[in-house]
């Protein structure tokens, strides 16, 4: 009987805690993203596995991608530049909000939207979300990205 409560109070002990993590900022290994210079750095979880994903990217400047969605929330905070985001089918980046860093944006689940740098900034942005996660396009025939005019 004494082991049988044993083996029961450690099943409902609580896991142990996690180890602190730290990732300097000149460990973040950055990845080509496409032929426009646009980069991605993964610095926790996998947006492709189940759990808490951290994902930076690098928007170069005058690039932003086209109307997409993803398949679950997202949580953006920009930590360098100017971001600009929009809403919606149509892609307009004369119409997109400026966000400035320290800015934050939510992305709900199927909603559409476009980003990136549509200035002379260089941009990264934070996302983080709950994997597994998907991106869709919203007009495959175009491309994903784009170079917009300065």
């Amino acid at each position: 009987m004494h082991a049988a409560l044993i083996l029961l109070a450690l099943a409902a002990a609580p896991a142990p805690p996690e180890a602190f993590r730290i990732v300097p900022v000149d460990a973040v290994q950055w990845r080509k993203m496409n032929d426009l210079g646009v980069e991605s750095a993964v610095i926790a979880g996998n947006p492709s596995q189940p759990g808490t994903y951290v994902i930076r990217v690098k928007f170069p400047p005058h690039v932003m991608d086209r109307p997409h969605r993803h398949s679950r929330d997202r949580h953006v905070t920009v930590l360098q530049g100017r971001w600009f985001a929009g809403t919606g089918t149509e892609f307009a980046p004369g119409k997109a909000s400026a966000l400035p860093a320290g800015s934050y944006m939510f992305h709900p689940a199927g909603g559409i939207h476009w980003d990136g740098s549509n200035s002379d900034d260089t941009v990264i942005v934070q996302i983080i979300g709950e994997g597994p996660v998907t991106s869709e396009d919203i007009d495959p025939s175009q491309p994903s990205w784009v170079k917009v005019p300065g």
